[in-house]
């Protein structure tokens, strides 16, 4: 199962981690980790090479694990821009797991809840 991590401060998502394959088919035919790679990539290209912002992102492909943390400080149109990123990565992601639920977890860090 591929678990994603959505880290916030107050309303501020500032990041988050995915970990794991979903185990919905094997590597190079799972649909499921194909769909959160390529939003996480996304994010990522747009925050770092699109609004040349320098958010960390961290890669073991070993543990597979990709994490992202936004940088401090954004301007306000930035930070508008990288929350708008941010929650739509979430909720896409979530109506994933509403599709996948045994493949694909949400949660945000700080809630007990899960994002279903």
């Amino acid at each position: 199962m591929t678990s994603i991590v959505f880290h916030s401060e107050g309303d501020r998502i500032v990041g988050f981690e995915s970990c794991g394959h979903s185990g919905y088919a094997g590597e190079g035919e799972d649909i499921v980790c194909a769909a959160i790679t390529s939003a996480i990539r996304l994010v990522e290209a747009t925050i770092n090479d699109v609004l040349g912002l320098a958010a960390s992102v961290k890669i073991d492909q070993e543990a597979v694990k990709i994490s992202l943390h936004l940088p401090g400080g954004l301007s306000q149109e930035a930070e508008y821009a990288c929350q708008s990123l941010m929650t739509g990565l979430l909720v896409y992601l979530a109506e994933l797991h509403e599709e996948y639920p045994d493949f694909v977890e949400v949660l945000e860090e700080g809630d007990d809840d899960d994002v279903d």
